[in-house]
């Protein structure tokens, strides 16, 4: 019946997850004093690190405020968003001020609820960072991200303060003085409004010197905030006190001291890392830069000496020891335009962790890329994705490898837009627009996949249901003998056992149809896979509708 009532809502909705857990969400805003920096601040300005943790939780006893998709101040939100998609200033004000039914879509997640006990032998969970790309933020992913948490995983996605989201904000820190009764009462005084708004950074998709100094400037923030969402996880398992800015401060704080002992976030390598577009991007950047941190032995190396690091965290930096070849890493429609830039030059021509000749067993199997059909077909960025997931990116023909290659997937018929929440939500323009089918089950397949290799890596999360597998049809009630089963398998294999789950070949030459070493196309602007700015093509969108 709910589900029935879901569809016939003129509110966009969600379905609901799928994993054997209830889901909960805390969304956080801490002042960075509070946060040891592994790397200097780039930005004086962004003096906070806002993020949402998505985890498996306990029910709770009474019924909880919604969270609303669209993030406070929703007006502002809104009206970025319409600004983004290309109308004028004068256009999107008066979109932001007339009601939406955008106002009202809620995430299917539970606010502040207690967080469940870890079943795993550890008794903590195993967590997963994720980066969101150009018009993201720490919102738009929250069906994958709450997926992954339904089936036992925390995830924590931070809010990028760099100009990549429509609009972002950085809330007043002058009363986070560590005096928790004087932050309640500034929220309990309507304080908490007190904000300072970054816009949407405009930026070519052609190659310039002008163009990589202002992605490379937005790197240099997003790594940053990558270090400190790792110090974070570190600071909640520690049971430390953290001022949240978000308000209510009384029952998050209470929630979030019973993360202390539970999260998977000490041993190397424990923790996962992932990303989308520009965010998948940001992933392997902070990988390398925390991997291959620049020493006097790298000197005499090729394009060194033009080299300008990004990010380099202190040698005694936690977060040097967290990285290493074993980490597990999930790109999603890895968006190569910033990474292929003259200055980082000597960075790129590294390969991930995971081909470290001190990797226990060197090779890509913890290595997992996922795109979507239309990043298949953009041939220049797949070439260069295939050199990112390469034991080599220095060669632009990487031919066979004896070590085991990455896992790389595409499922049919899928949008840039599918891997996020606008594929669910408005599955109607997708279609129409993008030729988008099943946006459902292509968030399940990505899901599925991210899973089956933690499973892999020995990282205890909850089964994949035989619905989720299509073993039985989604409506059959489930067995004691057919309710789950130990792994999922099917999904990571090559031989075409799923419908419409595309296994590509790892090697750069294995394109297909085009020249081996024709890169044309590898650094024009994404507009026949993705809408302007990563997110609508304007053109194709303003002829079809």
């Amino acid at each position: 019946m709910t589900s029935l009532l879901s569809r016939m809502s003129p509110v966009p909705g969600f379905p609901n997850y799928t994993g054997p857990y209830k889901v909960g969400t805390v969304d956080l805003e801490i002042p960075t004093s509070e946060l040891p920096s592994p790397s200097p601040q780039p930005d004086p300005y962004i003096n906070t690190l806002q993020c949402r943790i998505f985890y498996p939780c306990e029910e709770p006893s009474k019924k909880a405020k919604p969270v609303r998709w669209i993030p406070t101040p929703q007006r502002e939100y809104v009206g970025a968003y319409a600004k983004f998609l290309g109308a004028g200033d004068a256009v999107a004000e008066l979109f932001s001020y007339v009601p939406r039914l955008l106002y009202y879509i809620t995430i299917p997640v539970i606010r502040n609820a207690p967080l469940l006990n870890a079943p795993t032998k550890s008794k903590r969970w195993p967590v997963v960072v994720f980066s969101h790309g150009l018009g993201g933020s720490r919102n738009a992913y929250s069906h994958l991200l709450g997926s992954l948490s339904s089936h036992g995983v925390v995830v924590i996605a931070p809010d990028h303060r760099d100009g990549s989201a429509p609009i972002s904000f950085v809330r007043d820190t002058s009363v986070a003085d560590g005096a928790q009764c004087d932050l309640e009462k500034h929220h309990r005084h309507g304080n908490h409004s007190a904000k300072k708004a970054i816009p949407y950074k405009s930026l070519s998709h052609t190659p310039s010197r002008e163009v990589e100094d202002g992605r490379n400037d937005q790197l240099r923030i997003r790594l940053w905030e990558l270090g400190l969402t790792h110090e974070v996880l570190l600071k909640l398992d520690q049971g430390a006190r953290l001022s949240n800015l978000v308000p209510p401060t009384t029952t998050d704080s209470a929630m979030l001291s019973l993360m202390k002992d539970r999260l998977d976030v000490h041993e190397p390598g424990s923790i996962s890392w992932s990303g989308h577009s520009f965010g998948a991007a940001s992933t392997v950047q902070f990988m390398k830069s925390v991997f291959y941190r620049p020493s006097m032995a790298n000197q005499a190396e090729a394009d060194f000496s033009t080299y300008s690091s990004l990010y380099t965290p202190s040698a005694s930096s936690v977060i040097v020891r967290q990285i290493t070849p074993e980490s597990f890493v999930s790109l999603l429609d890895l968006w190569c335009l910033p990474l292929d830039c003259q200055s980082t030059r000597w960075l790129w021509n590294k390969p991930m962790p995971c081909y470290s000749p001190t990797a226990k067993e060197p090779g890509g199997n913890n290595l997992l890329a996922i795109l979507s059909e239309a990043f298949f077909k953009w041939r220049g960025n797949l070439r260069l994705t295939k050199r990112v997931l390469s034991p080599d990116p220095s060669l632009h023909n990487t031919g066979q490898s004896k070590l085991p290659g990455p896992r790389l997937f595409y499922p049919s018929s899928s949008a840039h837009l599918s891997q996020s929440d606008f594929g669910t939500l408005f599955a109607w323009l997708t279609k129409r627009v993008l030729k988008v089918e099943e946006p459902e089950r292509t968030l399940r397949l990505n899901v599925r996949a991210i899973l089956q290799v933690m499973r892999e890596k020995g990282l205890e999360v909850g089964e994949t249901s035989r619905q989720d597998m299509e073993e039985v049809a989604p409506d059959e009630p489930l067995t004691d003998e057919s309710e789950s089963k130990s792994g999922d398998w099917k999904i990571l294999a090559s031989g075409g056992e799923i419908r419409g789950w595309m296994s590509v070949s790892p090697f750069a030459d294995d394109i297909g149809g085009d020249r081996p070493h024709d890169t044309s196309d590898a650094n024009k602007a994404p507009s026949d896979a993705v809408m302007e700015g990563e997110i609508m093509d304007r053109d194709r969108m303003e002829q079809k509708l």
